[in-house]
């Protein structure tokens, strides 16, 4: 789920491979515990006061004697991660392991980050020396989840017969205590720590490093290794280790994905697809202040939080205005701070989208111009913020082309890169919030020069973003390859090929007969093996987006071409035809 963008940054780590990531946004807190009972016969007990919910013994909740150990196994892992600075190259490879458990006939739960970019999986138990080559069914890295699955069906009946499944529990109460069992820091036995549930909370994922869900504090030790093993309690499954703070901020502090984040999960793949999380996609302002409630009408009852922004791509788009209040959602009244009470626990407002799928609706009581309203809201993915997300088992998209490098703008590709430029970075940090995507579903940079007699002294223009190319404007990454192999340029300047970056008054520019030329040296010098490899983004799969704009941008031209010429081709006025012709294919083989 996209951050709420109400609170402060953390900084995780994911335990599988130890990956640190910043600028994760969360949300603290959580209501104060139990009180305590006046004593006994005093007045003020009222007759109808509840008992305390006294959890049970430790040894009934540290209680695994119908746990299999063999349904808990080893996941060694072999990756290759790719290399966004030189995309044409194989990138570094390497290994590592994580744990993961048995949920059914022949299926493995463990975190995606185990098995993120891997080449090759095996999973080994604890009492059979054997590995067995495995492969993933599902993952999901917007809530660190996969599900893998034996490759022979043989395999599973030799390795497992007999072995049953490991049930699935509920949420842990705070202060009860839990078992985290798997394989840490490389170990092949199996390794059982003990600790206590410290806090219930909504928290960043660090493996996407955007991405927001229910999660659960323990003091467990948990360690490399130990990641996508299960958190037992009472002979059930009460979470997936999955991350912790690096020893250096806090100690004794890891995390495990909460039941409700793994049965969502599990349902959402029984169809077939994983489908994703979706979104509100939008910004509240917490009311606590008297004096706001006021200027809005509100009684200072504690209820409600303002709307900042609703994304128009988002699911609330069109139906959430900035400053509306909401009060309640699906029937939950929201404090002002932002929380709900879900099963007996505070939590952020998001876990009500958080149980929900695709296509499903929440109802929304909100506060607007002075009166109460109510309104349905149909749910769906937010994809723009995914430029801020951590890519995985992707190649990179690039295309070279006399030496210039052109890449799309992301979180892997700003990383490769170091990319420090004020204006770039506008681009990255505010592509969302800004509607950036609206103008351009892809944010194109100029990432590398690779030095030739032809491109010399254009060095200083490097990681800065492409506006237009030889008269095309720059909106995806296939114009780039377009205005470079179709017969597009700027009036005047046929000879040339000329490259306009955002804020700068001086154009790049190469001359036409000496880069074609040069293509093909640079290639050899530089060992490129392919010269482009352009995927379809996702932010196209938002409707009416983009079409509509590249049409007009298109009628446009052909206008100012003229109307009478039907004769004569008009490259500018079907410019992907032209693409398709001069490049069928559009991904390297």
């Amino acid at each position: 789920m996209k951050p709420p963008r109400l609170l402060p940054s953390a900084v995780f780590v994911a335990l599988g491979f130890a990956l640190a990531l910043p600028s994760v946004r969360s949300q603290q807190g959580l209501r104060p515990g139990p009180r305590l009972l006046p004593p006994a016969g005093s007045a003020s007990v009222p007759e109808q006061t509840p008992p305390l919910d006294v959890p049970p013994p430790e040894s009934v909740q540290t209680d695994i004697s119908e746990i299999e150990l063999d349904a808990i196994v080893r996941v060694e892992v072999d990756t290759k991660q790719p290399n966004y600075r030189v995309p044409w190259n194989v990138g570094g490879m390497g290994s590592g392991n994580g744990t993961g458990f048995l949920v059914g006939p022949n299926r493995f739960l463990t975190n995606a980050h185990v098995v993120s970019d891997s080449r090759l999986i095996y999973i080994k138990n604890v009492s059979d020396p054997e590995p067995y080559k495995a492969r993933v069914l599902y993952v999901a890295h917007d809530c660190d989840l996969a599900l893998l699955e034996l490759e022979s069906e043989a395999d599973f009946e030799a390795g497992f017969e007999g072995i049953q499944p490991l049930l699935i529990g509920g949420i842990p109460k705070l202060n009860t205590t839990v078992i985290a069992v798997g394989y840490p820091i490389g170990g092949d036995r199996i390794s059982v720590t003990r600790g206590v549930v410290s806090r219930i909370d909504f928290r960043g994922y660090s493996h996407s490093g955007v991405d927001n869900h229910l999660a659960i504090q323990i003091d467990a030790a948990i360690n490399p290794g130990n990641s996508g093993g299960p958190v037992l309690q009472n002979n059930l499954v009460v979470g997936v280790a999955f991350q912790g703070y690096s020893g250096d901020v806090a100690q004794n502090t890891g995390y495990m994905i909460p039941v409700p984040v793994i049965e969502r999960f599990l349902k959402d793949v029984e169809d077939g697809d994983y489908d994703r999380y979706v979104d509100l996609a939008t910004s509240f302002l917490n009311l606590l202040n008297p004096a706001q409630r006021r200027a809005l009408g509100l009684p200072n009852d504690g209820i409600g939080v303002m709307v900042a922004e609703a994304d128009a791509a988002g699911s609330a788009g069109g139906v959430l205005k900035t400053k509306d209040v909401l009060l309640s959602i699906d029937g939950h009244p929201i404090a002002s701070d932002g929380f709900i009470e879900i099963e007996g626990e505070r939590v952020d407002l998001n876990e009500i989208i958080e149980r929900k799928f695709a296509g499903d609706t929440v109802a929304l009581e909100i506060w607007r111009d002075g009166k109460r309203e109510e309104v349905s809201v149909t749910l769906k993915r937010f994809i723009p913020y995914l430029i801020q997300a951590v890519q995985y088992d992707k190649q990179p998209s690039f295309v070279l082309y006399a030496g210039l490098q052109f890449q799309p703008l992301d979180r892997n590709m700003m990383a490769a890169h170091s990319i420090t430029d004020l204006r770039t970075r506008y681009f990255y940090g505010l592509y969302g919030d800004d509607e950036i995507y609206r103008e351009r579903p892809q944010v194109v940079v100029l990432t590398e020069v690779l030095p030739d007699s032809t491109n010399t002294h254009i060095q200083t223009f490097k990681h800065l973003v492409v506006d237009a190319i030889n008269g095309r404007k720059i909106t995806l990454l296939q114009d780039v390859y377009d205005a470079f192999h179709g017969d597009f340029h700027e009036e005047g300047h046929e000879d040339y090929h000329v490259v306009r970056l955002v804020g700068e008054e001086r154009p790049l520019v190469l001359k036409r007969e000496d880069s074609a030329v040069a293509h093909d040296r640079i290639k050899s010098q530089y060992n490129v093996s392919f010269d482009h490899f352009i995927e379809k983004p996702e932010i196209l799969e938002i409707e009416g987006l983009f079409e509509n704009q590249r049409k007009g941008e298109d009628a446009g031209k052909a206008e100012k071409a003229g109307a009478g010429s039907e004769s004569e081709e008009n490259p500018e006025a079907k410019p992907k035809e032209k693409a398709e012709e001069a490049a069928p294919a559009k991904k390297a083989a």
